[in-house]
């Protein structure tokens, strides 16, 4: 139970810093470059991990995984982490941490309209206390930064979506989150290059560098400031963050259930505009507060539902 709890720490805190290290760079690095580094670090240090389970498992990878894994790697680095790395331009790395923090909220209804899931009374209530903490957030009658939150609500709705298919793949494929993770972070990484590659078409580089914000998929450079003086940086995203907090998450999961593990997502709104203020001297407003006290509240009514579910699975077998 020690390792359990020191797991969750671990990967709650790297994951609560992830936001406030991204901004802190500014604009050293393109959103999609900085993606494509992070994610490839991350699937290196999730590369043992993977292999010793599938050996474990007695599987092993076939080439027509590789389809399973361009498409959660394409929802996962491509779709939602661009938008999510793009909304940390725009707006507060609080505001993005705690919006973003939603994501299962999302894969709680695409799980019913795709998987046919399911929704208990306990996850019903938590989508629409969640919803109405977002709404107190983004505060629709004064919005001043549209984009940036427009731009991260997204994301988490798409990482949802990609939760949901991973989680799918994973049935049928019979991997397990770690290996569902490794392969999607190194396959969604290759998507990226090619995407950067593309990007310095002459003809598509032009096109973008006029298209207001897009102007970002213009030429994206590959290892512009990949130097020492961003080692440590490039370090604590790639290897702490990425690789890291899916790593000790993991073998949270391992050590423990799949409702104890997920205490890391419940626990990083709160935590993650503490350091913000703390740390990038974020203000937060007290309609974020008043917002991050619901999403807290419908993710600990989540947490119980799921803690029940489980409970009454055990009972039954």
């Amino acid at each position: 139970m020690k390792k359990t709890g020191l797991y969750i720490a671990l990967s709650t805190i790297f994951f609560s810093l992830m936001e406030i290290a991204l901004k802190s760079v500014g604009d050293a690095f393109n959103p999609i470059q900085i993606n494509l580094i992070r994610f490839f670090i991350g699937g290196v240090v999730l590369l043992p991990f993977a292999i010793r389970t599938l050996r474990i498992q007695g599987m092993m990878i076939h080439w027509r995984d590789l389809g399973l894994f361009a498409l959660t790697g394409f929802m996962c680095l491509v779709v939602s982490m661009t938008l999510f790395q793009l909304s940390i331009g725009y707006t507060q790395a609080s505001t993005v941490a705690v919006v973003f923090s939603a994501n299962p909220v999302f894969a709680l209804i695409f799980s019913f309209l795709i998987l046919h899931e399911r929704l208990g009374r306990a996850n019903l209530i938590a989508v629409i206390i969640s919803i109405v903490g977002l709404l107190v957030i983004v505060n629709p009658a004064n919005l001043t930064d549209p984009l940036g939150l427009t731009l991260a609500i997204i994301s988490a709705l798409t990482f949802g979506l990609y939760s949901i298919i991973s989680r799918y793949g994973s049935v049928r494929r019979g991997y397990n989150g770690i290996v569902m993770t490794c392969f999607t972070f190194l396959v969604g990484s290759a998507e990226l290059l090619a995407l950067v590659e593309i990007t310095n078409i002459p003809g598509i580089a032009r096109a973008f560098s006029h298209i207001g914000w897009l102007k970002q998929f213009s030429a994206i450079p590959l290892f512009t400031n990949v130097n020492l003086h961003y080692f440590w940086f490039l370090f604590f995203v790639g290897v702490c963050v990425t690789g890291g907090g899916f790593a000790f998450y993991f073998l949270a999961m391992e050590t423990s259930n799949v409702s104890t593990a997920s205490l890391v997502f419940f626990i990083k709104p709160g935590l993650a505009p503490i350091f913000a203020a703390l740390l990038i001297g974020d203000k937060i407003a007290v309609t974020t507060v008043i917002g991050i006290v619901i999403i807290i509240f419908g993710s600990v009514v989540t947490f119980m539902g799921n803690k029940r579910r489980e409970a009454g699975k055990m009972r039954v077998e």
